[in-house]
Order: structure tokens, then C-alpha cells, then sequence
């Protein structure tokens, strides 16, 4: 059910709501509770982290389309609270592979390979 509803959800935004502020809005991710009272949806701006307020006040607008357009394609007894959250594990991610880049690390010597000898770590 969590795949079919960020399915759903990445089709409504792509493809019905005309909010210029929900474009480019992947969803990353649904986690439901065990009820499924609640889905938790964790979005992201491809790319883009510094529209994070608008993309989240988009989403909050458009929250009850979203709620209702999902209750019409998935079939369940009540439709669970649509929770957004902004993903920033990209951005962290990024942020990660940067400072790798920048890391100044010398190409290995014949001496530092010959530093350990097998059987020394035994």
C-alpha cells in the first residue's frame, strides 16, 4: 500500500496540481502508522533545498485535494491524515560527497602498503 500511495501522489503532483511551487516535488518516501491513521510523506525539490518553505506551505494548501483525490484511488475504509516532511537526506548526502572531494589524501607509498604485514594482525 505504501508504494501505491507514493504513486498516487507523485501522478497528482505531476499532473494536477498547477501550484508552481509543487513542481519539481519528488516524494522520497511514505511511512503509515500501524492504523493506518496517518501516512508521514517525505518530500524533496530536486536539487533545490532552498525552496523548502514554499514547497512545504504548497503541499499544506493542497493537502485536502491530495487526501480526497488519494481516498478516490486506493481502497480503504478511511483515508489516513497526509503528513509532509521535507527529505533532507539528499541534501546530506551532497553534503557528504563534498567534503570527501575536498579531502586532501596523499596517493598510497610502497612503504604504506608494506606497513602491515599479514600475519602482524592476527
Amino acid at each position: 500500500m505504501v508504494e501505491r500511495i507514493k504513486t498516487i501522489l507523485s501522478e497528482l503532483l505531476l499532473r494536477e496540481i498547477e501550484d508552481p511551487r509543487l513542481q519539481q516535488v519528488t516524494i522520497t518516501d511514505v511511512k503509515l502508522d500501524n492504523e493506518i491513521s496517518y501516512a508521514n510523506i517525505y518530500v524533496n525539490a530536486l536539487g533545490d533545498e532552498n525552496r523548502r518553505q514554499e514547497v512545504m506551505a504548497g503541499l499544506e494548501r493542497a493537502k485536502g485535494f491530495l487526501r480526497r483525490e488519494l481516498g478516490k484511488r486506493i481502497r480503504v475504509r478511511s483515508v489516513p491524515a497526509l503528513i509532509f516532511h521535507w527529505d533532507a537526506t539528499l541534501e546530506y548526502g551532497e553534503r557528504i560527497n563534498r567534503l570527501i572531494d575536498s579531502l586532501d589524501i596523499p596517493p598510497e607509498t610502497e612503504d604504506d602498503r608494506d606497513e602491515f604485514e599479514p600475519d602482524e594482525l592476527d
